[in-house]
């Protein structure tokens, strides 16, 4: 697959890489931070085809000299780590946690499988097809960070200060942001998804509520989503607010004996957020809320999670199919 997008410069020595705004899976947005002859990568891409697309625009921006040998990682999903490979020897500071999130994804390998060996013909073979097909995981190593911390990482790049606050767990257990404090930047990882209604794993939703809101607080003016368009302050304020309705619609729903997934029903069938992508990941952050209201300590099935979004997704399709 070709991406769609260009490193785009948003402040002095930032800039943004987004390789697709529409609505999708896997697709993330990455950064670059350069000044001085020194360079912070932000993430990396899904695939080592992808990432290699963003190294060289990259390297470009950077300028010749300028080695890119530091990557900061928001958390440990595929779609922003799997591309960590491309660059050998390179210095990956993470938060301590994020380790720990790494053997709950499914390997490259795997996700290949349920994408060619799945029916095609049923809720999840569809979808995988239809979200993860265009994706190439073949011989993707995945590698572990080579720097941890908890809490706050103060770095420099040439003159430019950066910090890297955990604010795990929420998104997955091991989250940080990139906040630049000159540039009034954040890369906010999947802390925040824009346009789409996010798919959080660790949760509960007031964790990402107050991380968002942590963001807030370090008022930047512009704002890097995992996924999606750039944002203001204005919009993580109404992001937040969704987390903070969609918790309370989770409680109630949860009191009254629904499942997840029939919550999620039911939030859909209202239109209570209209306008959001991808509404069938509703299942997947809402059985993740359950988890927490029910005090459940166990890991969450993740193919058992994708199943029912998948489903979802599926009897969306057939509703709004026309007749042959």
């Amino acid at each position: 697959m070709a991406p769609i997008s260009q490193l785009t410069q948003i402040a002095s020595g930032v800039f943004a890489w987004q390789p697709s705004q529409d609505s999708a899976w896997g697709l993330a947005n990455c950064g670059l931070i350069v000044d001085q002859g020194e360079a912070l990568l932000v993430d990396t891409p899904y695939t080592p085809a992808l990432t290699d697309v963003f190294l060289d625009a990259a390297r470009m921006a950077a300028g010749a000299g300028t080695p890119l040998t530091r990557i900061a990682v928001t958390h440990a999903n595929g779609d922003h780590t799997w591309g960590l490979q491309q660059l050998p020897g390179a210095e990956v500071l993470a938060t301590h946690a994020a380790l720990e999130h790494q053997c709950l994804e499914p390997t490259p390998q795997q996700l290949r499988a349920l994408i060619h060996d799945t029916d095609p013909a049923k809720p999840l073979g569809w979808y995988f097809r239809r979200h993860f097909g265009q994706f190439d995981f073949r011989d993707i190593q995945v590698l572990p960070p080579t720097d941890t911390f908890t809490g706050l990482r103060d770095l420099q790049v040439g003159s430019l200060a950066v910090e890297l606050h955990e604010v795990g767990p929420a998104h997955t257990v091991g989250d940080l942001i990139v906040h630049l404090p000159q540039q009034r930047v954040v890369f906010a990882g999947d802390i925040v998804f824009a346009g789409d209604h996010p798919s959080h794993w660790a949760g509960p939703l007031g964790r990402v509520s107050a991380a968002c809101r942590r963001i807030l607080q370090l008022d930047p003016e512009q704002i890097v989503p995992g996924h999606g368009p750039l944002m203001t302050l204005e919009d993580l304020r109404k992001h937040a607010d969704y987390l903070d309705d969609l918790a309370d619609q989770a409680s109630l729903l949860h009191g009254q004996g629904h499942t997840a997934i029939e919550a999620a029903r039911i939030l859909l069938k209202e239109g209570r957020y209209a306008g959001l992508g991808l509404p069938e990941r509703l299942a997947i952050t809402l059985s993740t809320e359950y988890r927490h209201l029910d005090n459940d300590p166990a890991e969450p099935d993740l193919l058992e999670l994708m199943n029912h979004a998948a489903s979802i997704a599926w009897e969306r399709s057939l509703a709004v199919t026309p007749p042959s």
